[in-house]
């Protein structure tokens, strides 16, 4: 399998300034605390996409990709389960929900039929289907997998909360393609981070626990500095008790139509792999 490069322009979304540009100067005050827009109407399960001018569009830095994202073309909500042998990830429920707009002519529309990919480690640090100094998963398939977002603009999966691995915090990484099987289409990549107090919770816990306290937190994770806090996910219980885990709603905004950006890589010295050290090409 090929691991693919990231240290290539991926596009981008807006800043804050060109948000207000967009929106013909609209008050500053919609930019909330943590330099977002969210849309004003609640969108339920029987609401009808409609087009807005107070968007879900967010402020959300590109990051890296990383060395260990395999493009299995994976379609499934569920992506605990490895389709070689059926075998489930243990960990802690986590049930991921991407809402995905799109910013055009001043206006924030729900993105239909786009990909959205998710990987992460498990809850012993380590990755599936690579081959790694610290660990060999080639073959396995486990916490991997995309899904087409609908007409409202979400995708959701079904994973667990990640484990950790030495110099890097607790984090999920991800991609949204509009071709997927085109070079030439739209592609942004970013990562996913966690409140220190919930990990601190879920990680004191079987699995998690016999892997001892992680040696990297937020504050300490270069790449974690270059998300400016809008990455991270604010996480709650699962109101299904009998489930359990947590549930946690992302929302973001992109612009498809902008030039593409230089991605945030971080600190060089971040991004130790699984297996201690520097991954291979020295990326997180």
């Amino acid at each position: 399998m090929e691991l693919h490069d990231d240290d290539k322009p991926i596009g981008r979304v807006l800043t804050r300034r060109e948000i207000l540009k967009l929106f013909g100067g609209a008050s500053v005050g919609l930019i909330a605390g943590a330099g977002f827009v969210r849309m004003v109407a609640a969108q339920t399960g029987t609401a009808t996409p409609t087009a807005t001018a107070v968007p879900t569009c967010v402020v959300k830095p590109a990051l890296t990709e990383g060395p260990y994202f395999v493009d299995e073309m994976l379609n499934r909500s569920d992506i605990r389960i490895d389709p070689t042998d059926d075998s489930v990830q243990e960990g802690i429920l986590l049930k991921l929900i991407y809402h995905v707009t799109n910013v055009t002519g001043g206006i924030c529309e729900p993105l239909e039929g786009v990909q959205v990919d998710v990987w992460h480690c498990n809850a012993e640090g380590a990755y599936s289907d690579v081959d790694d100094p610290g660990f060999s998963t080639e073959g396995q398939k486990w916490l991997r997998g995309y899904q087409v977002t609908d007409e409202m603009g979400m995708a959701e999966f079904i994973t667990i909360y990640p484990g950790w691995y030495s110099g890097r915090t607790t984090h999920i990484h991800f991609k949204i393609r509009t071709d997927p099987e085109s070079d030439t289409g739209y592609e942004f990549t970013s990562q996913l981070f966690f409140d220190e107090d919930l990990t601190d919770i879920v990680q004191a816990q079987e699995p998690y626990a016999a892997k001892g306290y992680r040696d990297t937190l937020n504050e300490d994770d270069g790449i974690f500095q270059e998300s400016e806090g809008l990455l991270t996910l604010d996480a709650i219980e699962n109101p299904d008790e009998e489930e359990g885990g947590y549930v946690a709603n992302f929302y973001i905004g992109l612009d498809l139509d902008a030039e593409t950006t230089e991605v945030s890589s971080g600190d060089g010295s971040q991004g130790g792999g699984p297996g201690g050290g520097n991954p291979p090409g020295g990326r997180p």
